[in-house]
Parts: C-alpha cells; sequence; structure tokens
C-alpha cells in the first residue's frame, strides 16, 4: 500500500515522503523524497518496491484517490506490469 508524508521545513515548505508498505511482511519496501508531490514520486517508489520485493507480479497495490495516485502514469507503470 502506499501514502505521501509531508515533511514540514521552516519557511513553510514541505518535502514529501512516498512511502510503500508491503503488508504481507510488514516492512516497508520503499521511500523516496521530493521537494514536489507529483507522479514521479510515486511511479520511482513503486518501481523501488517491485526491485526490493523482485518483481510486483500478482501484487495489488492500495493508496487513497489523490491526484498522484490517480495519475497517468502511475496507470502505466501497473497496467505494464512492473
Amino acid at each position: 500500500m502506499g501514502d505521501i508524508i509531508y515533511l514540514p521545513l521552516e519557511g513553510g515548505e514541505f518535502l514529501y515522503r512516498t512511502t510503500v508498505l508491503d503488508c504481507f511482511s510488514r516492512t516497508v519496501v520503499s521511500r523516496p523524497v521530493a521537494d514536489h508531490m507529483r507522479a514521479g514520486p510515486v511511479t520511482d517508489a513503486l518501481r523501488m518496491a517491485a526491485r526490493t520485493r523482485g518483481g510486483l507480479h500478482g501484487a495489488v497495490f492500495h493508496s487513497d484517490h489523490g491526484a498522484p495516485y490517480a495519475s497517468r502514469a502511475l496507470a502505466a507503470l501497473c497496467a505494464e506490469g512492473s
């Protein structure tokens, strides 16, 4: 499953940590950090999770319906089976 955590910085800025958790093993399999909340960090996190787990064949990915998770980029990545 995936989620984005807002990390506040001084001056009103934020960093965004995109986390993917393997619910079966209860381990965090990826957690990239970015200075924006767009689709790139989400697709990067899912690719990282695939490398960590040795693939995502048969996996089910759960997230909220936020814009990065509803993006065409993530849908394309899921469709290609990465």
